[in-house]
């Protein structure tokens, strides 16, 4: 009986493993002007996203994730990325497209770099609100975090035309991104392990 009881924890064990291993996703942000790579972590508390962007002057700008994977040109990735059909806001609203990251801000003299660290808790790199194979967007205007009190606002937040956009894929670890390699073989095993246990 101990037997089979250590087994199906091992098989919960493996299971809880592969689901539990964090996912890194990243964008590199390249266009005429602007250059940068931009990563997304699993966290505790939400998707970390770090990187640098170089190639614009000094003041805050527009960064989106836009809805399609088509960087033809960033035009073609689409509307911000919103499964809810909410209005637009910023990072920290209530209300918000899943895509709104605010702004990121360039400082320095010579050559501004704008230095992107912040945790967000509504994209996610799994699930329904996963920005995988989705576009990172960077705009020419500061985003009025759909504060400004018209219609562009609230679907914007007039941030401008686009002016660098980069796909956001699969970063590491290969593992369980991969079909072959998913929990769900896992899971498999736990249902069969649980109806032998059950059943003895």
């Amino acid at each position: 009986m101990y037997a089979r009881v250590f087994s199906f924890l091992v098989v919960i064990s493996l299971a809880v493993q592969v689901r539990s291993e964090t996912r890194v996703a990243i964008a590199h942000l390249i266009s005429q002007n602007v250059t940068g790579s931009i990563t997304f972590t699993e966290t505790a508390n939400g998707i970390r996203v770090s990187g640098t962007i170089t190639g614009l002057d000094v003041g805050k700008y527009g960064f989106h994730v836009h809805e399609l994977g088509d960087t033809s040109t960033c035009d073609a990735a689409g509307a911000h990325f919103d499964p809810d059909d909410n209005t637009h806001g910023g990072r920290d609203h209530a209300v918000r497209h899943v895509g709104d990251l605010g702004n990121v801000q360039f400082v320095g003299t010579e050559n501004p770099v704008a230095n992107v660290d912040f945790v967000d808790n509504v994209i996610s790199l799994r699930g329904r609100n996963s920005i995988i194979g989705r576009t990172l967007v960077l705009h020419e205007q500061e985003d009025d975090l759909g504060l400004g009190g018209n219609e562009g606002s609230l679907n914007t937040g007039n941030a401008g035309p686009r002016i660098g956009c980069g796909v956001i894929g699969i970063r590491s670890p290969s593992g369980p991104w991969n079909s072959s390699a998913s929990v769900f073989p896992s899971l498999f095993l736990l249902t069969l392990t649980a109806a032998f246990v059950i059943g003895k």
